[in-house]
């Protein structure tokens, strides 16, 4: 009975969106199925009924609206970096044909489709001198990742990726195309700050950019052995550390692979990555203390560099799609003896099935939002402790031994929050907010999606007393546009400005 029902919705899912999109729908039979349903992380399936690969917006509102009315669930997906929960069914939407990027130099802005990466986004702006609030993964989705919050390079001198953004068009949970801004649906813009894709499809994003001619950046090198050092180091020397400067340190085990440097390839090492817009002398002198503490390099990648290549030498070649656990969890602060247990319980060991775990210094900006700021992060925890262990076997249970037992130790003396773009367990969801903002996202989701069309990984689901309200007819959620806004609503940030990023106007 399940086998005919999922073939005749697929017949009538295929028949009725080829009446009315212009873009491909892929079923099972067709050759590149595969390709356009997969997601980043390879533990996680998705087996849909259709997937459809809008060219444009107009082929997003009648994805939606199809899938509304035949009562299919709905899946959302571009690099596929934020698929976490497995799928046997439904409508999926890939967006990854949507990648266009364009840059306005003058008001230093970027507008970006729902497919393009942060390599698409820095190639573009990099030419002119400009760099982005960019994910440290150049393959992950600019859309995703800046709903998500999104925490990068120049996050700690210009604040997460959400609080750059200046506009998006959305497709609503009723097919309506709507532009939110600070002053159209301010409820909706504050929402996707840092929300996730929750509330529609953003079918168009527009972000600040911000002057980066030359970038003084990338990561070295030191011996495993002095791992615990290291860390104690750059925790302390953390405290103090400038707002224009972008760091973490990790313990990680480098591949046998002939893009790695000779004096660390296959090897356990300690990495220090920086990224700042400053020259090589000022950056070095600004990690003195920790440079001091690591003694000689095996391997020094620092240097000055464009914004597009600073982002690859700091994070090392994108990783391809891989089976994999990962792990994060925010401090307060962190003593002695978490970072030895960390490293020389489970980092250290001979068998440790790390890629790397990495200890990050968050503050700056981040923590210092626009009174307008959207929900994204817990802006006053300082630290987090990111871990994650590829499967390279089909046998995983030494994987997900050795990551439980970090898990454990973390949890004791972490905050119990989380961030929305490095967590991967959707259980947890609601740990990446505020109690206060978790309520507000709901009552938004309440308003713009009672039906909860929109079910990403990270679910925020509508109040449960809302429904009544809802068919009474006092949903906010519009059926068009509202008129346009004042002029300035998409106002240019300058180099004389006190905070760039922060806009602080209400």
């Amino acid at each position: 009975m399940s086998t005919y029902y999922t073939t005749n919705r697929s017949t009538r899912l295929v028949s009725r969106l080829s009446a009315r999109v212009d873009c491909p729908v892929i079923t099972p039979t067709d050759t590149d199925y595969d390709s356009a349903r997969l997601g980043w992380n390879r533990t996680v399936t998705a087996s849909p009924d259709v997937v459809a690969m809008p060219y444009g917006r107009t082929d997003i509102q009648a994805v939606v609206r199809t899938a509304r009315e035949l009562d299919v669930p709905l899946h959302v997906q571009a690099t596929g970096h934020g698929t976490l929960t497995s799928s046997t069914s439904g409508l999926l939407v890939n967006l990854s044909s949507m990648n266009d990027v364009h840059v306005d130099t003058e008001r230093m802005l970027a507008t970006v489709g729902p497919g393009a990466t942060w390599n698409d986004v820095n190639r573009a702006s990099a030419a002119h001198g400009l760099g982005s609030l960019s994910g440290r993964c150049g393959t992950v989705g600019v859309t995703g990742y800046t709903l998500g919050g999104g925490s990068g390079w120049l996050s700690r001198t210009y604040g997460y990726a959400a609080d750059s953004v200046m506009e998006a068009e959305i497709v609503t949970a009723t097919g309506y195309m709507v532009t939110v801004d600070r002053y159209r649906h301010d409820d909706l813009h504050w929402a996707i700050r840092g929300g996730g894709g929750n509330f529609g499809i953003v079918s168009s994003l527009t972000f600040r950019l911000f002057p980066a001619q030359r970038v003084f950046s990338g990561m070295s090198f030191f011996p495993a052995e002095r791992a615990a050092d290291i860390f104690r180091a750059y925790r302390d020397w953390s405290l103090d550390e400038p707002d224009g400067m972008n760091t973490a340190v990790l313990l990680m085990r480098l591949p046998p692979a002939p893009t790695i440097p000779d004096a660390v390839r296959g090897r356990q090492v300690v990495a220090l990555r920086a990224f700042a817009l400053c020259d090589e002398r000022e950056g070095r002198r600004q990690l003195h203390a920790v440079l001091q503490a690591a003694g000689p390099a095996l391997h020094d990648g620092f240097a000055e560099r464009g914004f597009a290549n600073a982002s690859t030498a700091t994070n090392g070649p994108d990783a391809p799609p891989m089976p994999h656990r990962q792990l994060i969890h925010l401090f307060d602060s962190l003593d002695d003896d978490v970072i030895a247990r960390v490293i020389d319980d489970e980092g250290r060991a001979p068998d440790s099935p790390y890629a790397f775990i990495e200890l990050r210094h968050w503050g700056g900006a981040m923590s210092e939002p626009a009174s307008d700021a959207g929900p994204a992060g817990h802006r006053d925890t300082p630290f987090s402790i990111l871990a994650v262990a590829p499967y390279l076997t089909p046998d995983r249970q030494g994987v997900d031994s050795a990551v439980d037992r970090l898990d454990q130790i973390c949890r004791a003396r972490a905050t119990g929050g989380s961030f929305l773009t490095l967590l991967t367990r959707p259980e947890l969801t609601a740990t990446a907010f505020t109690d206060r903002h978790f309520r507000k996202l709901r009552d938004i989701k309440s308003r713009w999606d009672p039906d909860d069309i929109f079910r990403p990984s990270h679910h925020v689901p509508a109040l449960p007393d809302h429904r009544a309200h809802i068919n009474q007819g006092v949903s906010t959620c519009p059926q068009f546009s509202s008129p346009e806004p004042p002029a300035t609503s998409v106002p240019a940030w300058s180099p004389t400005s006190s905070r760039p990023g922060s806009d602080r106007a209400s």
